[in-house]
């Protein structure tokens, strides 16, 4: 199969022809129709994450089409067409079997445990508790776009962050996640802040419903700018970057008994940011991290965007071919591109 593989972290990825996953006898080889380009896999790139071996394919935001199935699944056909989490599940330890698989004990991920979707097909583990059958008027490119960051963003807003109608939710950062917090937030019936330092996607995030924008490039302090417009601080915020600042600002932008939820990846040298522990106490902050949603969470997410009150094919920036995938990647640092990146072209 044709692939994008690296063989050292932070050099140029290549196209190659690499050999065929293999079908486990729990698993299926899923034959991919599309799949996003994301931040977590630059992050790859860069040697940031310890369970990556290399040569490595990257990819995590995947959909398509069952090519085989392992001869103990018994949910799943050839022919099906699917999606999968980017966090996989065991189905054996204490947080599987508690409907937790986004923490599962011996997790994996397509993409960094084993190699991914920028290539022709990808395995994956246990399909029969891993797998989301794809609704049939969702096209792959869409379904792709779910990946990490819409459904992170989901888990995030829903079930972290426990956001209700009528509250301020503060958004820092809009990209792929942001965007997906904002939508998913305003749907709820939240008022949205959207934060960034980009006037086109501080449009885009006004587009999906914020109600109020902060560059934050052209305020004195971000904090303040968020606590003037919800006159007195957000319900919920949440880093959806991932970088010291906007962890920092989205704890310290909070109204008393608010709730942040870190849904950017902190790695490296990001790894242990500051924090404003005194007004944690003071106010009695919670925080709360999101990695992920189980696949049988799907389902709620799945009717929303049915019924209409979630239109996730909006975030779709820009579709291109897998040969194309490699500068992407490479370029994810640069926050040149507005909303999601899908490989739709093998």
């Amino acid at each position: 199969m044709k692939a994008v593989v690296y063989e050292a972290f932070s050099q140029p990825p290549r196209l190659m022809t690499v050999a065929d996953p293999s079908t486990e006898r729990h698993g299926v080889v899923i034959q991919v129709k599309g799949t996003g380009v994301c931040r977590s896999d630059w992050h790859g790139w860069k040697g940031h994450d310890p369970d990556i071996q290399l040569p490595h394919i990257p990819g995590h935001e995947l959909a398509g089409v069952v090519a085989e199935v392992g001869r103990d699944v018994t949910k799943w056909k050839v022919g099906d067409r699917v999606t999968v989490p980017f966090v996989g599940g065991c189905g054996a330890c204490p947080e599987c079997n508690s409907g937790n698989q986004q923490v599962c004990h011996t997790q994996f991920q397509p993409g960094f445990t084993h190699w991914g979707s920028f290539a022709e097909y990808v395995g994956i583990h246990q399909a029969d508790l891993n797998l989301v059958a794809l609704p049939e008027h969702m096209d792959y490119a869409t379904a792709a776009s779910l990946g990490c960051r819409f459904v992170t963003s989901f888990r995030a807003v829903v079930d972290q962050g426990k956001v209700s109608a009528g509250q301020w939710v503060a958004v820092h950062g809009c990209g792929g996640v942001g965007l997906s917090a904002v939508m998913i937030a305003q749907a709820i019936g939240a008022n949205v802040i959207a934060i960034d330092i980009a006037d086109d996607k501080l449009a885009l995030a006004r587009s999906l419903g914020a109600v109020a924008t902060v560059n934050a490039t052209q305020v004195a302090d971000v904090t303040e700018a968020v606590m003037e417009i919800t006159r007195g601080g957000a319900h919920v915020s949440l880093d959806a970057l991932g970088h010291p600042t906007t962890c920092f600002n989205s704890i310290n932008n909070l109204r008393r008994r608010g709730r942040h939820v870190q849904v950017g990846l902190m790695l490296a040298d990001h790894a242990q940011p500051a924090i404003p522990m005194s007004k944690v106490i003071a106010h009695e902050l919670e925080i709360y991290g999101s990695h992920g949603m189980q696949a049988h969470r799907y389902d709620a997410m799945i009717e929303m965007i049915a019924s209409g009150k979630l239109a996730p094919e909006k975030l779709v920036g820009k579709t291109i071919s897998l040969e194309q995938s490699i500068d992407a990647l490479m370029n994810m640092d640069r926050f040149e591109t507005t909303g999601v990146t899908v490989v739709t072209q093998f």
